[in-house]
């Protein structure tokens, strides 16, 4: 790759509008020159925006009107009517904070404790072939090989020269060769896959119709996009493209299916739900298998799943991944049946774009209350326009896209709890500019590709690197410049350092002003009323809504009996307890590896482990006393385990005997005795008699009968004696018995 790469904006994306206005200004006054001189004046040239995101479904206006709701901003905008005394606003006249001091901007600077830590990476086996062959230049797509409709739809959009990724993807996919390719974000993997891909489908054979291509997606938004990219590469071919993802109609997507289309965008659990319930769909003639956003595909909560669609693909196929950061997991790529793929590194995993400017905002423990209020003075004075706020909960991200309709912010919201209507309309809000700010969970965090970002603000600090880096690529795309602020509490020290590390002596650290933070903390603290109005209005709806649903479902019951029972009953490849059961335990285990190494907490941390021993051990001294002595046995013996690994080291073998407690082993004995037992009498078990029997026939009682008849002949005599000594003789004077007691008084 040349290392002197520089991105021709919009490369794999839509001019902005600012640029759409300079555009056709200039067309315009080349026309009035043409004009003047008599030359007749050519053809102007539009790009096409490549996303379309309300193209989709119905409108939000549409669905609350069949629903019987309310939006939440019409909820905002009756508060805001409501309200009987005007909230003191902080921001002057002028835009700044009225007597205010501005934010400051410093150098980070790592404390003590947060030193470089020495990672070892281990060494794999080369799993992949050699990419010698592959170049990351090129000058034009012509020069790739593409066919004349490719060219024409690549012009149409705006693209002129490719990118690294794209140069060398796309010939070395042409071959039909396994490709794993990762570039930095905003590079145009899609393009990188969605171009060779068509060009060789312009080859199929049209007269036998089949789905030949899936595209894997692991968000709906990601796949709606995917989508809309590839339908305006092949504008001007007769290669056919199906959407299928949840949220969206069912029987249209069954329908859409049954057609029979060329390229298939789905996510995963979707297109398993189709292929085990619609009838007359599969992918027995797939040849091209594509998983964008490879390395979210392969984790925890859609392994299973990309498992199901491997087992149901055809071996025989092409298998492309990409991803901005691609892992070295060589076990699961082997479990996805690759052969020889080629690794294509256009820009290093985590090799930051050049013209992203990364800060940090330190929230400490005391501060923590309050970090609403800092994300408002932030949004009021320094980033007004086209910002991504990541929330960590779809509970926090409705929070403040209340907290910021009532401050007077235009903002939208996307996260799980939306309808599919509602989250693809605020994404066509924000790419529309009709709002300033998208509040938003991690389901926005990979590949979505909005023009013209210029902030993404991490209100809750990712869950690691590689989370990060997917977050803050939603901005500096394509050669723009972005900035990315982190929030980051004395619990996220360890992402602070990867992420000082990552960014070098690049990263800033910004201190917001004081009193600005305490003027927004009134400001929420007087708003809180209104926002608990506003929750209670929506557990109301979505009670009467729930109401209505049933009541539906009853009639229906009724009415359509008949014809409900029978349909074929809906099988489910992994249901909805099973999803929150995996999640829960892959959760609990990211817990337990964090745990397992050398970490600093903080001392609210300790405090609350010290809590949860304490009620621990109260808990055990309530319990039986054979419950908890089992308890401490195994206890014990958990520790003298850890023990013997610690003195023995690593040498130890893993299929040696672990110990048991002496309650279980004591339990087990008597049991198999009592067994034994119950066994010789019912005259199932019958005893051998010993070796020595037959040379010593005197000797045939065991040990113990033995030992208890000399027992009872040693006391039988020992009465006989007692009988005749009391017999012969009269009770002495000297008895041990007192005779006080027979003395009459």
């Amino acid at each position: 790759m040349a290392p002197s790469f520089v991105f021709e904006p919009p490369s794999d994306e839509e001019y902005s509008d600012a640029e759409e206005e300079e555009q056709q200004e200039e067309q315009q006054e080349e026309e009035e020159d043409e004009q003047q001189e008599g030359v007749k004046p050519s053809r102007p040239r539009h790009s096409q925006s490549p996303w379309d995101f309300a193209a989709y479904s119905e409108t939000v206006a549409e669905e609350h009107a069949r629903r019987s709701t309310t939006s939440v901003d019409f909820k905002i905008s009756k508060a805001l009517q409501q309200r009987s005394v005007p909230i003191s606003d902080p921001i002057s006249d002028d835009g700044t904070s009225s007597g205010s001091e501005s934010d400051k901007q410093e150098d980070y600077k790592p404390e003590d404790d947060e030193g470089d830590d020495a990672t070892n990476v281990s060494d794999s086996k080369s799993f992949f072939s050699p990419s010698d062959g592959a170049s990351f230049n090129a000058n034009s797509f012509m020069e790739l090989n593409l066919s004349r409709p490719l060219l024409r739809a690549c012009e149409k959009l705006g693209y002129t020269k490719p990118t690294p990724i794209q140069a060398a993807c796309i010939p070395l996919a042409l071959t039909g060769r396994d490709i794993c390719g990762s570039a930095i974000t905003g590079s145009g993997k899609t393009a990188a896959f969605a171009l060779p891909t068509l060009e060789r489908l312009l080859f199929r054979p049209k007269r036998v119709p089949a789905i030949r291509v899936l595209v894997l997606t692991p968000a709906r938004e990601l796949a709606v996009q995917v989508h809309s990219m590839i339908e305006k590469l092949a504008q001007f071919t007769d290669i056919r493209c199906c959407l299928v993802v949840g949220g969206l109609s069912l029987k249209a997507q069954e329908a859409a299916l049954r057609s029979m289309p060329d390229i298939v965008v789905a996510t995963p659990g979707r297109i398993i739900d189709h292929l085990r319930n619609s009838m007359s769909v599969d992918l027995e003639d797939l040849a091209v298998l594509i998983l964008d956003e490879a390395d979210r595909l392969l984790e925890v909560g859609f392994s299973a799943e990309i498992r199901e669609l491997i087992r149901v693909c055809p071996n025989r196929r092409q298998t492309m991944l990409f991803s901005a950061t691609m892992t070295e997991e060589v076990d699961e790529l082997v479990q996805l049946s690759l052969t020889k793929p080629v690794r294509l590194s256009a820009d290093p995993s985590a090799k930051r774009p050049v013209t992203l400017t990364e800060e940090v905002v330190r929230i400490r423990r005391m501060r923590e209350v309050n970090q609403e209020a800092v994300l408002l003075a932030l949004c009021s004075k320094t980033f007004t326009s086209r910002v991504i706020i990541f929330s960590g909960t779809k509970q926090a991200a409705h929070r403040l896209k209340i907290l910021f309709g009532l401050a007077g912010f235009k903002a939208a919201e996307l996260h799980g709890n939306l309808t599919q209507v509602q989250r693809l309309d605020a994404l066509e809000l924000f790419r529309k500019q009709g709002v300033d700010y998208l509040i938003a969970t991690d389901v926005a965090a990979r590949g979505l590709d909005i023009i013209g970002v210029q902030t993404v603000i991490n209100y809750a600090c990712p869950r690691d690197l590689t989370s990060y880096v997917h977050r803050v690529g939603r901005t500096a795309r394509a050669g723009r410049e972005g900035y990315a602020v982190t929030f980051v509490t004395d619990n996220d020290r360890s992402l602070l350092k990867a992420i000082a590390k990552r960014a070098g002596s690049k990263l800033r650290s910004r201190i917001v002003a004081e009193q600005s933070i305490t003027k927004w903390s009134q400001i929420i603290e007087q708003m809180e009323d209104q926002v608990a109005t506003i929750f209670q209005e929506e557990r109301e709806e979505q009670a009467l809504r729930k109401a209505e649903m049933e009541a539906n479902k009853a009639e229906n019951m009724i009415a359509h009996k008949d014809e409900i029972y029978s349909r074929p009953k809906r099988t489910w490849f992994v249901t909805e307890k099973e999803k929150r059961i995996v999640m829960k335990a892959a959760k609990a285990s990211n817990e337990s590896e964090k745990h397992s190494g050398i970490e600093v907490i903080s001392a609210q941390q300790a405090e609350d482990l010290k809590l949860k021993e304490k009620r621990k051990r109260e808990r055990e001294k309530n319990l039986p006393r054979k419950k908890r002595r089992k308890l401490e046995a195994a206890r014990e013996m958990l520790d003298e385990e850890n023990q013997n690994e610690k003195s023995d080291g690593s040498g130890k073998s893993k299929k040696e005997k672990t110990g048991m407690p002496l309650v279980d082993v004591a339990y087990r004995r008597a049991k198999a005795v009592k067994a034994a037992k119950k066994a010789t009498d019912a005259g199932k078990i019958v005893r051998k008699p010993s070796k020595k029997s037959s040379s010593t026939p005197q000797r045939t009682q065991s040990r113990t009968d033995e030992m208890q008849d000399l027992f009872q002949s040693d006391m039988s005599q020992r009465k006989q004696n007692r009988k005749s000594n009391g017999a012969g003789k009269k009770k002495s004077k000297n008895s041990f018995k007192s005779k006080s007691r027979y003395k009459r008084r």
